[in-house]
């Protein structure tokens, strides 16, 4: 159990993930890096926001909605995405 906690808490946060993406796409829109490594960085980027965007999904999935009801109570719906933003 030690190890499955050491592994998770070396695996970077969301905004790492989403900070290393940002100094990948300044790196490539440089246009200092040759082939190899841009198609290294365009790898690992690629990576970053697959796992970028199963953490969001999954943050989805924990978000409750609340509505109020005609009787003026709260009621939790889950969460659903409008088209708009699923799309994107």
């Amino acid at each position: 159990m030690v190890k499955k906690n050491a592994a998770k808490q070396q695996e970077p946060t969301f905004e790492a993930r989403l900070a290393r993406v940002e100094k990948i796409v300044e790196r490539l829109e440089s246009g200092e890096a040759g082939l190899d490594e841009s198609l290294g960085l365009y790898a690992e980027g690629a990576e970053l926001i697959k796992a970028c965007r199963a953490t969001l999904a999954e943050a989805e999935k924990r978000i409750t909605k609340l509505s109020e009801t005609a009787g003026g109570e709260l009621k939790q719906e889950p969460f659903e995405p409008e088209e708009s933003e699923a799309e994107q």
